[in-house]
């Protein structure tokens, strides 16, 4: 699994001009599931983006994660990160998973984060065509791989 990490002020993704998920402060999660991810790339990436310290404490550090801000989470799933462009000039998304695989775990990675969070995480819809909105705190923008565990 790959994911983009952005800590925000606000984010919202519509499909059809529909809001189907927004939170205010904490973080937008753009999710691509690989070809050969399993389970365990679920638990384990929930558990590093849950647990990430990139919320500031009381001096200003960043020191805290979204679970002790009580930050929101908005997932949504983006086949495209799992992108290659070795060959050309048209990406091949090859390593991206088939949907009967990646609907499944985007599925669990939704429940995981949301079992951290003691609270529902927001998301899309998987597989539809939508519009993302966000407002970038700091800005602060990281990519963890499963696969490469960071």
């Amino acid at each position: 699994m790959r994911a983009v990490i952005q800590r925000v002020s606000s984010a919202s993704v519509a499909v059809d001009g529909q809001i189907t998920g927004a939170i205010a402060r904490g973080l937008l999660v753009l999710l691509g599931v690989a070809h050969d991810d399993t389970p365990a790339d679920v638990e384990w990436l929930a558990g590093k983006i849950c647990a990430l310290r990139i919320f500031e404490d009381d001096e200003g550090r960043m020191n805290r994660s979204v679970v002790e801000t009580a930050g929101g989470v908005l997932v949504v799933s983006q086949f495209t990160l799992l992108a290659s462009t070795r060959k050309g000039t048209r990406p091949s998304f090859n390593d991206a998973a088939r949907p009967e695989l990646a609907e499944p775990l985007y599925a669990a990675f939704l429940q995981q984060v949301s079992g951290r969070l003691g609270r529902p995480a927001a998301s899309g819809v998987f597989g539809a065509m939508m519009t993302v909105s966000l407002v970038n705190d700091g800005p602060v923008t990281l990519v963890i791989d499963s696969h490469a565990r960071e």
